[in-house]
């Protein structure tokens, strides 16, 4: 007898349609499985044993074949163990494989019979969709997520035995569709309870508006982390497609809250300086999303600079570019998305006052020296903006004034971000920090002050190139802020001011 289930698999953001084919005829009992399979995915066969026989359910008596269709291509995990199962099901007359057509089953089988969550669910659900498939069973707990991809039933499996008798009586309703609540997109934190630094806000805000990494130095306790913590709740709101790219990642990665399954808060990551090179990026046998991939959409804030392995922060240096992390193995590579705000935050020393107005430095120069080169120069060269954050005030903290709340300073962010869209309508760039050397120059148009005064700051600290269109742009987001068309010298002066503490500090 011969029968085919459909079942999916996924090798980084991409899944793919399996077809698990399977082929039982009269001779000495065995079970094999074949088609460029893991040993995870051949370990199913000792897994469904024992699942049937926990679910009071007899195994096949027969010799039986399992290919994992298409043959050449890598399957690795548990998730294809359900559609085995069913396939086996198939061979013993529960269910005709004309019924399930249109049907296609994930999800990890234990010992006991249980169906275990798998990660991936959702790009799984959405290939799925584009397949044709109209039915999608999963494992109970990746339900909600699943059910986000509109267009495809979800049905919850519980367990093996609830599968059979579904088959046999039909007891396993529709998931409905998850919406999230209406808070799901507000931030929690809001730079209303931030005092002072309004020069460090103003700079925040500038690169908030126009997608800009940033760098904050400043001695302990005068508010980087608080102030970068808060940046989300000024960026724009998250739109569904933005939120369907995210929760993929978060999906295949496997750190997806299951009560509330889809991503609608910017993503917020800080992974601390001790991470290494593979957790930043990404990798593994199968390679997994690090933190700049974890990061998409939104911000990598990476705290204490200086304190990061030196090669680890190199392996920035492409992503921030690129706007992407590809990994490369024998058998192939994967690319995962990484469109990230990166800031960062360090002190200007080892014990954190060095240039402090009330406290001394105990550091020596060589001290200070060897701390700060541990940045190199490239990666500088990619943040657009750097500010010096400075102690707070007693009359800032003690003042009875109201901050600027995280709401007003986002519908300017808002109204910026209006302007780029209009402005890059049609082309794949979505921030002025994306802007591309072959339209630099047409988006980018400066009054006749505003070019002498840049060509005035070119030659005497001698830019480069990318420092160049780094100015430019940072320049082109005050304009937008401002509501102008053309850049003027005001701008440009403002972004240059962005740009000069590589020289104060590292120079």
């Amino acid at each position: 007898m011969f029968a085919e289930v459909k079942s999916l698999g996924l090798i980084g953001m991409n899944a793919f349609m399996v077809r698990a084919e399977i082929e039982a005829v009269r001779g000495l009992p065995s079970f094999d499985i074949v088609g460029c399979a893991d040993t995870s995915v051949r370990e199913s066969r000792e897994r469904l044993k024992s699942a049937f026989r926990s679910s009071g359910l007899k195994f096949p008596d027969t010799q039986i074949m399992i290919n994992l269709a298409p043959a050449d291509t890598k399957k690795t995990g548990s998730v294809h163990d359900l559609s085995i199962a069913v396939a086996l099901f198939a061979v013993m007359g529960v269910v005709k494989a004309s019924d399930i057509s249109d049907s296609a089953f994930v999800g990890e089988v234990s010992l006991g019979g249980e169906i275990r969550p798998i990660n991936g669910a959702l790009p799984m659900a959405i290939m799925a969709k584009r397949a044709g498939i109209k039915k999608l069973f999963v494992p109970s707990q990746n339900a909600k997520e699943a059910s986000v991809c509109e267009g495809i039933e979800v049905y919850p499996v519980t367990s093996l035995s609830k599968l059979y008798d579904h088959f046999c009586k039909c007891c396993i309703s529709p998931f409905s569709g998850y919406v999230p609540c209406k808070d799901a997109f507000d931030e929690t934190l809001d730079y209303k309870d931030v005092k002072g630094q309004k020069s460090v806000k103003k700079a925040l805000e500038i690169a908030a508006s126009g997608g800009h990494n940033i760098l904050m130095i400043g001695s302990p306790g005068s508010g980087k982390s608080m102030l970068a913590k808060r940046l989300p709740s000024i960026l724009p709101k998250m739109t569904f497609n933005e939120a369907i790219e995210t929760t993929n990642i978060h999906s295949i990665a496997g750190i997806l809250d299951n009560e509330n399954p889809l991503v609608t808060r910017r993503p917020f990551r800080a992974p601390h300086h001790t991470i290494s090179s593979v957790g930043l990026s990404g990798g593994g046998t199968v390679p997994k999303p690090g933190e700049i991939s974890l990061a998409h959409n939104g911000v990598l804030f990476l705290d204490e600079l200086a304190e990061f392995d030196r090669p680890t922060l190199e392996v920035l240096r492409q992503p921030l570019e690129d706007r992407r992390v590809t990994i490369s193995r024998a058998w192939g590579s994967v690319t995962y998305p990484s469109s990230i705000m990166l800031v960062v935050a360090m002190n200007p020393c080892p014990c954190g006052y060095y240039g402090h107005p009330k406290k001394q430095c105990i550091c020596t120069d060589k001290k200070v020296r060897q701390y700060l080169s541990r940045v190199s120069g490239p990666l500088l060269d990619r943040i657009d903006i750097q500010v010096e954050v400075p102690p707070v005030e007693f009359d800032d903290i003690s003042s009875d004034v109201k901050e600027e709340s995280s709401f007003a300073i986002r519908e300017r962010v808002q109204r910026a971000r209006e302007l780029q869209n209009e402005r890059f309508k049609g082309t794949c760039i979505t921030c002025n920090a994306q802007i591309t050397s072959d339209i630099i120059d047409e988006v980018c148009v400066m009054t006749e002050s505003a070019r002498t005064l840049l060509k005035d700051v070119f030659e005497r600290i001698g830019l480069s190139a990318r420092g160049y269109d780094r100015i430019l742009k940072v320049a082109r987001t005050a304009a937008d802020l401002s509501g102008e068309k053309e850049i003027g010298k005001s701008h440009i002066a403002l972004a240059v001011s962005y740009r000069t503490l590589d020289r104060k500090y590292f120079g």
